[in-house]
Order: structure tokens, then sequence, then C-alpha cells
């Protein structure tokens, strides 16, 4: 609560501007484009450089020559009105010969069109509902029924399960559709959902769905009908890899016990994971930086997308020039005036904007670049430093907290692969000889030892402990678990393997 509050005063501190180019900030490459569009949409004074002479202006004589007819002068009083408008200075954007609003490009030579096609290409697919709706059409139902089917297929989550209680689907189907059925009605049509790909959908928990896809499996197959048994009749034991009592139970040789795991492990927990998502952001990552290692030179470039070819509109400056050769100022000419200056002006400043994101992105993984930099001429986890926020902070003269947010939401592309920037970042610990090493080198060598273990007998948390201590690295036993858990490594029991 207390941080909350320190992050709210330090807001209201910020000015309108300086809260936005917090916000741009914090915005990756695969989602900049769209906040450009919107500034681009809301701005008409803001354009692409490349398409600066395919833009449609109007004629600035029509905006401020007066009418030749004399019509609509009334409208604007020729005195006192137009007093709040006397003082406009436009002399700075309207000055023969200067090309400083026109040229206020962002884009520069520091910033090569590494990306000459920006065609981005557009993914085709089928959702995962839109697959089960479409296997619908093929079920010979009457209106009412087929109406029933949708709304259980709309109530499946993504990943494949029925979590929605039946009585429920009842409630919603007479409420918002007015259809009256029963509880009976609706497990029926369940049963024939059930049927559609892909295997164990539409289950209400992780056995039924498991059970449902061995059911397709040829039932002449002893291992089929072992894992059948042993998901039945022992699921939980199997959940817990109490495989001595499951083999007793049901009287199983080694073998037989081996080929019926073997079944179980190949099937899949989550049905409707196989389907790809419509959540861009979510299915791929965009590098925002690029790193090559050039002959023992590393060369760090930002992706191109973060410097688009942004400018001022220059038919909002041929219209200032227009109105400042004008004799005849009168209100409506000075309104324009003022608001094409106010739209200039958030043009610029979103420009700097972009600028200033271009220049704390660079200036952020240079120094991540140095201070990492065995790891990325080698790709050694056990290369990395000890490295904080502060560390980096106090290398680029940048706040924390900018830092962290760049740390957060940007990701960089080397030879080994694709990181995000917060994976460099790790606290400390000491060895017997007191040097200091990265918290990710004790993972890395911890996931090493777990992936050559015998998955006969896995190594305890307290043998990894002792193995480690050998190694030189002062760790507790606690500490061991805290890092297994961190990389997604269950206990000992569950990693055991016949």
């Amino acid at each position: 609560m207390l941080k909350q509050t320190q992050q709210q005063k330090l807001l209201q501190k910020l000015s309108p501007q300086q809260i936005q180019l917090m916000k741009l900030l914090q915005v990756p490459t695969a989602v900049l484009e769209e906040r450009i569009k919107e500034e681009l949409e809301e701005n008409p004074a803001l354009e692409y450089g490349e398409e600066a002479h395919e833009e449609e202006f109007k004629d600035p004589q029509d905006e401020f020559s007066g009418n030749e007819d004399g019509e609509g002068e009334d409208e604007f009083e020729p005195d006192g009105s137009e007093n709040e408008y006397d003082n406009i200075d436009i002399s700075e954007y309207v000055s023969e010969g200067d090309d400083d609003i026109a040229d206020y490009k962002l884009r520069d030579d520091n910033y090569p069109d590494q990306d000459e096609n920006k065609t981005i290409p557009v993914r085709v697919e089928t959702s995962f509902h839109e697959h089960l709706l479409e296997q619908l059409g093929m079920l010979e139902l009457d209106e009412r029924k087929n109406a029933i089917a949708e709304q259980i297929i709309g109530s499946i989550d993504d990943d494949g399960y029925l979590r929605r209680e039946v009585s429920a689907i009842v409630d919603d189907l007479s409420f918002s559709q007015n259809v009256s059925t029963d509880e009976e009605e609706i497990r029926d049509l369940i049963k024939k959902i059930q049927d559609f790909d892909p295997p164990g959908i539409c289950a209400t928990d992780l056995k039924e769905c498991l059970l449902l896809q061995l059911k397709r499996k040829p039932q002449d197959d002893e291992g089929v009908v072992g894992a059948y048994q042993i998901l039945e009749n022992y699921f939980d034991e199997f959940t817990k890899k109490h495989y001595e009592k499951i083999q007793k139970g049901l009287n199983m040789s080694d073998e037989g016990l081996k080929e019926a795991i073997g079944q179980i492990i190949r099937l899949t927990p989550k049905p409707g994971g196989n389907f790809a998502t419509l959540n861009k952001a979510e299915s791929y990552v965009v590098p925002d930086f690029f790193i090559m290692n050039n002959n023992g030179k590393l060369e760090l470039t930002l992706n191109s997308k973060n410097a688009p070819d942004l400018r001022i509109s220059e038919g909002y400056r041929d219209m200032l020039k227009e109105y400042d050769r004008g004799d005849k100022k009168d209100k409506r000419q000075k309104e324009a005036v003022l608001f094409i200056k106010q739209k200039i002006d958030a043009a610029k400043w979103f420009i700097d904007a972009i600028k200033q994101r271009q220049h704390t992105l660079l200036s952020t993984m240079e120094s991540i670049m140095g201070y990492q930099r065995e790891f990325f001429l080698t790709g050694d986890e056990t290369t990395m430093r000890p490295m904080i926020l502060k560390d980096i902070a106090d290398i680029t003269q940048l706040d924390i907290s900018t830092v962290s947010r760049v740390a957060n939401s940007k990701y960089v592309q080397t030879e080994f692969g694709t990181f995000k920037l917060k994976f460099f970042f790790s606290e400390s610990l000491s060895t017997d000889s007191g040097e200091e090493v990265s918290t990710r080198e004790v993972k890395k060598i911890l996931s090493d030892l777990i992936e050559g273990e015998n998955k006969r007998k896995p190594l305890s948390d307290e043998n990894l402990t002792k193995m480690l201590q050998d190694k030189g690295y002062n760790i507790a036993r606690r500490t061991v678990a805290k890092y297994r858990e961190q990389l997604n490594i269950p206990v000992a029991r569950l990693r055991k393997e016949l």
C-alpha cells in the first residue's frame, strides 16, 4: 500500500507530457505502430515522411482567404472580439528559407532503413471456438438444440474445459435466450460435443479429459487398457507418482506399468491449447534490439520500427505562411491559426518523445550489453555477472524506475536466442572464496544437476544443496528449494521415472 502511495505522489509531481513519455517508454515494439497510428489519427499535423506528398490538404486560399461574395463576414466582429488573438506569434513557423518545421523529422542517418519491406504478414487462423462451431454444423440438430449446443460451446474455456455447472448453463439459456431446457438435455449434448476434435474437449476436469482421449485409442491395446485402469481407479496415486501402489493394486508388471504410463504422458492435458490465440501481443515476440558478434566486437542496433519516419505536415506550415502573408485577419482565421499551432506543437512533442524513447532504449541496452559482455559473446549463463537495476541506473544516469520500465517490456535478439531484458538482472551470492556470483549462474548449475540426474533416483533438495556447496557456493537448502520452484522444477518424488 505504501508503494502505491509513493507512485501516486510521483505521478502528481509529473507534468501530463512527462506521464505520457513514461507510458510511451513502456510500449514494446510490437505495439508501437498502433500507438503511432492513434497519434496520426488524432493529430493531422503529424504524418509519415514518405507519405507527406500523398496527403490531401485544404487549399490554404480556401482556409484563410476572405469570402469573395462577402457572405458570412457578419459572423465575426471587425473590432474588439479579436483582441485575445492579437498577439499570435508565428514567426518561428513561417520564416522564409527556414525548413525547420517541415524537416522536423524523426528519421536520420543513425537509423537506416533496416526493414525496407514494411508489410507485416497477417496470420490467417481459425480460433478454437470457431473450430468447434464448424463441427456443430455437421450435426443434424433443430434450431432450438443448436442454440443450446452453441451456448455450451461458448462456455468452454480456451484450454478446452467446460468448467461451468450444467445448472448454470440451463439458467443462462432461460434468462438470456428464453430457451427452456433441463440438465439431462444439456448433458446429452455435452456428450455429442465431446466427440468433436480435438479429443478431450468439453471435459469438466483433467481426469475426464484424459479418459476421453484414451477412448479414441485402440481398445485392444494393452497399454491403452492399463492407462484407462490407472486413470479410472488410481488417478490421485498417478498424479503423486505412487507407482508401487498402482502396480500392486492392478497387479501390473514393470513393463506393463511403463507402457501404460507412456500412453498417459502422451495425452494432451489442455486440448484447446493447440489452437493459436488471436492476441498478437501473446502470439509472437518482436525484438526491440539486435546484438551481433562481429569478430569479438559486439554491435547493437535498435529495431528500425522504433524509428518511424515522422514529420510535421507541410500543408499545415503552408497554411501558416498564407495567414502571415494576408492583410485581413478575422477572428475565424485567428482561431484556425491557434488550432494549427497547437497541433504542430503536439506533433513536435510526440516526435521528441519518440526520440527520447530511442535514446533511453539504446542507452539502457548499451549498458546492459557492456555489463554482461561475456554472456553476449559466449551465450554461457554461468558467465553472467550479478546485476541489479541500480547498477544500470548509475551507468546511464537514468532513474531506477525508468530502467525498470525498459527491462520489463523489451526484448533483445542475440545469436543464442531472444531474451527479455529482465533476464539479465539477478542478485548476488557469495562463494567460499568470497567472490560474488550471479544467482542466475547458480540456477543454471542447479538446472544442469537436475537434468543430469538419474531419473529413477532423483536428487533431493538436500543432495542438491550438498553438491552446490561442494562446488563452493554458500547456499542453504531452503534457497535451493526456492530456486528450483522459480525454475518450475518439481520436487524429487515428482521427477521420478520408471
